[in-house]
């Protein structure tokens, strides 16, 4: 994998990119997209690549318990089981020690799981981790880490970053011994945790750029801490992270959140909100968030978002999409998830080009300023 930085702002850390994988050129800042189970909920690649999509996130445990590496592999990888051709980017499951907490336990060489469909038991291992994302074929792997709760007590912080230390190494150890399953390129992305910890971070940065060959990851943030902590976490980061290597901010987050990450010098996000919400009828539009399901759009004939580059927002009005809510047809998340995924896409190209005017402090005002709540 390559990256380049093609600008850079002039008055923040903003920056634009190109990485390059075997499947695609990602230009930066990006979002990718959210498959947990290898699918973009009622989408499809054909309207993934209609929006010029060039990488999406799948996730490793829950394709490794469902339908299982095995089936996957049969298919000859996940980018051919999904019959898509651009990058895919999968979670290591580390998250799901997290999410998951009341059904694992953690030692020192890796996590008992639960399942959390039939209660089975699994250890994964950062090899196991590792040897799955290699049955997969994604192009970026993400190192398996511990990422504790942002009420975690200093000792367990602590505990989380030299587990993930420990992990992160035994993970690099493992993939330079084994060549690609499929014929291309993987790429390991080490992940920074910490908390909110400055020193604790500055700390566990280190210990992970030995790992860092072409990309690094900010781990453990929007877990149940407050935003400036968090803010303040990302901008310490952007400026103590290697420079010609891409940066994600795992799990993050609102629209506002991924302006003020760049701002603070961060390339990669993916989050589950823009679909999820979707589903629960909350819209982003370029005029600002709405709930289709309030009883205010019943008679609004007006386009749902006329500036949107989706073709049905501007061709289907806001009591249409209400009333497919309403008689819970399928069309309508459809129609949703659509415009959701559409909304951040165009911002992010928007960001990209006041960075190259470095006009993007300046707009980033404006825009906060509207939509910050």
């Amino acid at each position: 994998m390559k990256f380049s930085v093609l600008s850079e702002d002039k008055n923040s850390l903003a920056r634009t990119g190109l990485i390059e994988t075997d499947h695609s050129t990602i230009e930066t800042p990006v979002f990718m997209p959210v498959g947990t189970h290898g699918v973009v909920k009622t989408l499809s690649p054909d309207d993934l690549n209609a929006m010029s999509v060039q990488i999406m996130l799948s996730n490793t445990y829950h394709l490794y318990l469902r339908p299982g590496t095995e089936i996957i592999n049969e298919n000859e990888g996940l980018h051919k089981f999904l019959n898509w051709d651009k990058s895919i980017l999968t979670d290591s499951g580390g998250y799901q020690v997290f999410s998951l907490s009341n059904m694992n336990e953690i030692t020192s060489d890796g996590v008992n799981f639960r399942s959390h469909l039939d209660g089975s038991e699994h250890f994964f291992t950062p090899q196991k981790s590792m040897e799955v994302q290699r049955q997969l074929g994604s192009d970026i792997i993400m190192a398996f880490d511990y990422c504790p709760p942002a009420d975690c007590s200093e000792k367990e912080l602590r505990r989380a970053s030299t587990l993930t230390e420990k992990w992160t190494k035994q993970a690099f150890e493992y993939l330079n011994d084994k060549t690609s399953i499929y014929g291309h390129n993987q790429t390991l992305f080490p992940i920074i945790q910490g908390g909110i910890n400055p020193e604790e971070r500055l700390k566990c940065l280190n210990q992970m750029l030995p790992y860092a060959t072409c990309g690094i990851a900010i781990g453990g943030l929007s877990v149940g801490e407050k935003k400036e902590p968090m803010l303040d976490i990302v901008e310490l980061l952007g400026k103590n992270m290697p420079v010609d290597q891409p940066r994600y901010l795992m799990g993050v987050g609102k629209p506002t959140d991924l302006v003020k990450a760049i701002l603070r010098g961060v390339d990669m996000f993916d989050c589950v909100l823009p679909a999820r919400n979707a589903r629960n009828g909350q819209i982003f539009t370029h005029d600002g968030v709405i709930n289709i399901t309030n009883s205010a759009y019943s008679n609004d004939t007006s386009p749902i978002d006329k500036h949107s580059s989706i073709e049905y927002a501007k061709t289907f009005s806001k009591s249409y999409l209400r009333h497919l809510f309403k008689v819970n047809e399928m069309f309508g998340l459809r129609i949703a998830t659509l415009i959701n995924i559409a909304y951040y896409l165009d911002l992010i190209n928007e960001i990209k080009n006041e960075i190259n005017n470095n006009t993007f402090v300046k707009w980033s005002y404006k825009y906060l300023k509207m939509y910050d709540n």
